[in-house]
C-alpha cells in the first residue's frame, strides 16, 4: 500500500508531461496537420506530392533528432540538466505550434518549417522526459510508471482532441467562422495546453543528482567523453544492442502509422470528418488499454506482450492495404488504440531495465536515436513508394519489411 502511494506521488507529477505534449501528437501530428496541410496550405499540390512532402519532413526531422539525441543525452547526464533541456525543447515546440495559427493559406513551405520545429521540440523533449523516469520510480515500479505516463497521454491528448474535433465539426458553437478557423485555433489550443500541463514536472519533479563532482565548466567535455565511452562499451551490453535493433524496426512501423494515417486516408478518398472521428476512438480506447497492457506485461513478460502488439500491427497493415471505406478506417483505429500505447510504454520500461541506471539519459539518447532514426526511414519509404508506384496500398504494405524482422529480433534478446 505504501509502495503504491509512493508510486502515485512521484509518478503523477512526471506523467503529466505526457498529458501535456500528447495534444501535439494527436491534434497536430496524427490529426489536423496532414489533412489541413493538403487542403489549406498545399492545395495547389497533387495528393501524392503533398503526402511526399509530409513524409519527407517527418523523415528529415527524425534524422536530425537521431543525430543529436546521443549527444544531448550525454550532455544531460554530465550536467544533471535533464529538466533544463526538457524546458528548452518544450518551449520550442510550444512556440512553433502556436505560430501555426498565424500562417496564411497556400503558404505550405512556411507551414512545413514550423511543423518541423514543433516536431523537434516534441521529439527532443521526450529524450529528457523518458530519462527522468529513473528519478521518479524504482526498477520494480518502472513498468507501471511508464504505463501511467502513456495512459495519461492518451486521456489528455484525447480530451483536447475531442474539443478540437467539436470545434472543427461545429465551429458556430465556439463563435468561429468555419472549419479552417477552427483548425487554426486548435493549433493554438495545443500550444496553451502543452504549456500549462508541463508545469507540474518542471516545477516539482526533482532530478537525481548523480554527478556532483562534475564542475560546470567541464560539463560539455564530460558529455562528449560519456558519449564516446558509451559508443565503445555498448557492445558489452548484448541485450541492449539486440533490443535496440528490434526497436528500430518495429517502432519505425508504429511511428509511421501514427504520422501518416490521415494522409493515407486522404489519398484513398476518405473524408476528413470521418478520419478525425476515428482518431478520437484511438485515443479513448488507448487510455484503458495502455493501463491493461502494463498489468499484463508484469504478469506475462515484456517480450510476450510486445509480440502480441507487433502481430496486431502486422494484421493492421495487411487489412489497411485493402481498406477503402470509413467504416474500415474506424475498425483499424479501434484496433490500433488497443496496442499503440502498450507497445510504446512496454518498450520504454523494458529498455529502462536493460540499461545501467547511472547512464539513463545517455542510454535513452541512444534509445531515441534508434527510434527517431527509424522515423527517418518509415514515412519516406511509405510516401516515396506510393509516389513512385501511384499506389498508396503498396506504400502501406512496405511496413511489413519493418514489423516482421523487428519481431524476430525481439525474440533474440537474451532472457538472462
Amino acid at each position: 500500500m505504501d509502495r503504491q502511494r509512493k508510486l502515485s506521488k512521484n509518478a503523477w507529477k512526471w506523467a503529466f508531461y505526457d498529458w501535456a505534449n500528447s495534444g501535439f501528437a494527436t491534434t497536430v501530428m496524427a490529426g489536423f496537420f496532414p489533412i489541413f496541410f493538403k487542403s489549406f496550405w498545399a492545395g495547389d499540390l497533387e495528393a501524392a506530392e503533398s503526402t511526399f512532402v509530409i513524409g519527407s519532413v517527418n523523415s528529415l526531422i527524425g534524422l536530425l533528432i537521431a543525430i543529436s539525441a546521443p549527444i544531448l543525452g550525454a550532455l544531460a547526464d554530465a550536467g544533471n540538466t535533464k529538466k533544463k533541456f526538457l524546458f528548452i525543447f518544450a518551449s520550442l515546440g510550444i512556440l512553433a505550434t502556436g505560430y501555426l495559427f498565424f500562417i496564411p493559406e497556400s503558404s505550405w513551405k512556411l507551414a512545413v518549417v514550423f511543423y518541423g520545429l514543433g516536431v523537434i521540440g516534441f521529439s527532443g523533449g521526450n529524450i529528457f522526459y523518458d530519462a527522468l523516469i529513473v528519478s521518479v520510480s524504482s526498477p520494480d515500479e518502472r513498468n507501471r510508471t511508464s504505463s501511467l505516463g502513456f495512459s495519461l497521454g492518451y486521456l489528455g491528448g484525447g480530451i483536447l482532441f475531442l474539443v478540437n474535433v467539436l470545434m472543427y465539426l461545429y465551429p458556430q458553437w465556439f463563435g468561429l467562422s468555419g472549419p479552417a478557423d477552427a483548425v487554426l485555433w486548435s493549433f493554438m489550443s495545443v500550444a496553451i495546453w502543452w504549456l500549462i500541463f508541463s508545469l507540474p514536472l518542471l516545477l516539482y519533479v526533482k532530478e537525481k543528482d548523480e554527478l556532483l563532482n562534475v564542475e560546470k565548466t567541464n560539463v560539455v567535455a564530460k558529455a562528449f567523453t560519456n558519449l564516446l565511452n558509451t559508443a565503445k562499451s555498448v557492445r558489452n551490453y548484448k541485450k541492449v544492442v539486440i533490443f535496440l535493433l528490434a526497436y528500430f524496426l518495429y517502432m519505425d512501423g508504429v511511428d509511421t502509422i501514427i504520422r501518416m494515417a490521415t494522409s493515407y486516408g486522404s489519398d484513398i478518398g476518405l473524408s476528413a470528418s470521418s478520419m478525425i472521428s476515428a482518431l478520437l476512438l484511438t485515443q479513448f480506447v488507448g487510455f484503458p488499454a495502455t493501463l491493461i497492457f502494463g498489468f499484463y506485461a508484469d504478469k506475462f513478460g515484456y517480450k510476450e506482450s510486445l509480440t502480441f502488439a507487433i502481430v496486431v500491427y502486422i494484421c493492421v497493415v495487411l487489412f489497411s492495404s485493402q481498406m477503402d471505406t470509413a467504416t474500415e478506417f474506424f475498425i483499424v483505429a479501434g484496433i490500433i488504440g488497443l496496442v499503440q500505447g502498450g507497445v510504446q510504454a512496454i518498450s520504454r520500461s523494458y529498455f529502462s531495465n536493460l540499461i545501467p541506471q547511472e547512464k539513463a539519459a545517455e542510454f535513452f539518447g541512444f534509445y531515441n536515436f534508434i527510434g527517431k532514426s527509424s522515423v527517418f526511414l518509415g514515412p519516406f519509404m511509405v510516401s516515396g513508394i506510393a509516389l513512385l508506384t501511384g499506389s498508396p496500398s503498396i506504400g502501406i504494405l512496405s511496413l511489413l519489411i519493418l514489423f516482421i524482422p523487428g519481431l524476430i529480433l525481439l525474440w533474440k534478446v537474451p532472457d538472462n
